[in-house]
């Protein structure tokens, strides 16, 4: 990377960094361009060199959360893929407090951004962005499954879809339920629970 493009990317993350600062204060539909320019200290022309819309700096900082989210899964993903490809199939779940509480912790300490992206959804893209998400995790255990192409998708999209809506849901309440609370949610939508 040379000076420029770092000089760029530099810029890039305190506007993000301020974003995100502004965003823990109030709603993104009064989160203004010169709010975020002020707080990074750029011009506002140095915003629009990076980014067209508001919407657009919203998507790079779900995007940058998303990344750290599966960077962070990624951690235990050769003990969690073993376990995948290994173990009897009717040990084979997904929806289990080992799974689920990191990530519904992850989400509710960064709630006011996954709230913002969930009520700009088709914007954003975040489907897709979940899609990718899930990919890593439900493809291998439908493989196991043996679930065939054409109704893997179907079932995928089930898992997502749904998942999404329970959180969407939960996030519009200010994340009050507990997460021991949603994981029993999201067993019972799943009939796992025992």
């Amino acid at each position: 990377m040379n000076k420029n493009e770092s000089k760029y990317f530099n810029t890039a993350v305190k506007m993000d960094k301020a974003f995100l600062s502004l965003l823990e204060k109030k709603d993104f539909s009064y989160i203004t361009v010169k709010e975020i320019c002020e707080k990074a200290k750029v011009n506002r022309s140095t915003f629009y060199l990076h980014y067209e819309t508001l919407e657009d700096l919203l998507s790079e900082s779900v995007e940058y959360m998303n990344e750290q989210f599966l960077a962070y899964m990624k951690q235990d993903t050769n003990v969690f893929m073993t376990r995948i490809l290994e173990c009897p199939l009717d040990e084979l779940y997904l929806v289990t407090p080992q799974y689920l509480t990191p990530y519904l912790k992850y989400i509710k300490e960064n709630k006011r951004l996954f709230l913002t992206a969930v009520k700009n959804t088709k914007a954003l893209r975040l489907e897709e962005s979940y899609d990718k998400m899930f990919q890593f995790v439900f493809a291998p255990i439908l493989e196991r499954y043996q679930v065939s192409d054409e109704i893997r998708k179907y079932m995928m999209a089930f898992y997502v879809q749904g998942l999404m809506a329970i959180i969407a849901q939960w996030l519009k309440n200010d994340c009050e339920d507990t997460i021991e609370q949603m994981i029993d949610v999201m067993q019972k939508c799943t009939a796992q629970h025992k």
